[in-house]
């Protein structure tokens, strides 16, 4: 989380950009409203108000403040005492996929390791489903998150590993979502696999150009049994000068050149972030990539829990994200993530619910989502508690009473 100095109790006033003739809605008697805007409320970078209400004027969050003050609207929503947070921003995710890895779940909780090579089973699945299949899951896991308050995610290819099957991943992911990323280099195509350099020019060349036009983001997964750092700045280099943003899987399974590649590349996230030398802690403090924990992928793989503590006392920003995939973390609850969070990686309350909504945002290089504030995008989550901190306090528990997605009530 990062620090801010503003600060003022005063109501914001109604922005410039107010919808013109658009129906204004009040959501009032919020007893705790998290805007992450540290100008409003208790002055802390979650920006606490208490007692609160929130006005949308079309897609947008027109005005926040004390609820005894908000002005007349056309509609109101009493909120009944609950506490209101932004919509989650999931910045990572694999959505793109057919079939079912349960088997390697099974056999990993009876004692066998993680690695990278189970991804191949999916791949197969993969491209053996239909257009149709494919769409229909990513519509499924995205409506299911968006039930638990996920209102922005972003989600990958990297499923298919041929020039063919990874464009028609892309266009799958960009029927439901604008935050796209091509990842051709998950791992080497089973095809290539004893030719790596073949599958990284087919990354960088054909299948780059085939993908390009559907993604907004280009990602490569930098891991020993994947590709190694030399490998992965090509790719992203590749990608790049396509106009697409890097990100980078860094330092999941073991110490390697993720993280700092992706600093020297500017990526706007780094994520994983489980094996940090101190050096990268620092790379990633002074620099404006974000470090995105995935919580669900430590709990699944039984694996070393990232310190989340250590990055967020340097300095760097922290998001906190599902990385939803059928191998090793088959979860779209991001309030799931927030508890692991703060239980086992140590973060507080207030850091995790920041990194699960702004967090997320800035690893996506969004102004507009990840906070309640005028002018944001009116995405706002009603929970079934007094407190946002109940999200970590009452793990499990079906916490989410209403979600608003660009101003529209969807539950």
């Amino acid at each position: 989380m990062t620090p801010t100095d503003a600060h003022t109790d005063a109501p914001t006033a109604t922005p410039a950009n107010t919808p013109v003739n658009a129906p204004t809605t009040a959501v009032t008697n919020i007893a705790a409203l998290v805007t992450n805007d540290p100008s409003l409320g208790d002055g802390s970078p979650i920006g606490l108000i208490q007692d609160a209400a929130v006005v949308i004027g079309g897609d947008r969050v027109i005005w926040v403040g004390e609820s005894s003050k908000a002005p007349a609207t056309d509609n109101a929503v009493d909120a009944g005492g609950r506490a209101a947070v932004p919509g989650f921003v999931d910045s990572h995710s694999h959505l793109v996929f057919a079939g079912d890895r349960t088997q390697e779940f099974n056999a990993r909780m009876s004692g066998r390791p993680y690695s990278a090579g189970g991804i191949r089973t999916t791949v197969a699945a993969t491209r053996a489903a239909t257009d149709d299949e494919l769409s229909a899951n990513v519509a499924k896991y995205l409506a299911e998150a968006l039930r638990q308050g996920t209102t922005t995610q972003e989600t990958k290819s990297g499923y298919g590993l041929t020039v063919a099957d990874e464009a028609r991943a892309l266009r799958v992911a960009a029927r439901h979502t604008d935050e796209v990323t091509y990842l051709g280099a998950h791992i080497v195509a089973p095809e290539l696999a004893d030719d790596p350099a073949a599958y990284v020019a087919l990354v960088t060349g054909d299948m780059l150009d085939a993908c390009a036009p559907y993604a907004r983001w280009v990602d490569v997964f930098c891991e020993k049994g994947a590709f190694d750092g030399d490998q992965a700045r090509a790719i992203l280099t590749a990608g790049r000068a396509k106009g697409l943003v890097p990100r980078v899987h860094a330092n999941q399974l073991s110490y390697g050149p993720g993280v700092q590649l992706a600093v020297e590349l500017d990526a706007a996230s780094a994520d994983h972030c489980t094996h940090l030398t101190d050096a990268d802690v620092d790379a990633l403090a002074h620099s404006r990539t974000v470090a995105t924990l995935l919580p669900g992928a430590e709990f699944s793989t039984r694996a070393e829990w990232p310190d989340a503590r250590r990055l967020l006392d340097s300095g760097a920003t922290v998001a906190l994200s599902t990385d939803c995939n059928p191998g090793s973390s088959f979860t779209s609850s991001m309030a799931f993530c927030i508890a692991l969070a703060v239980r086992d990686m140590g973060m507080t309350p207030d850091e995790a619910i920041w990194s699960a909504t702004a967090g997320g945002a800035a690893a996506l290089r969004r102004t507009d989502v990840g906070r309640l504030a005028p002018g944001a995008r009116a995405d706002l989550v009603l929970l079934d508690a007094p407190s946002h901190v109940h999200l970590a306090y009452r793990p499990g528990v079906p916490l989410t009473h209403a979600v608003w997605k660009a101003g529209e009530r969807v539950r």
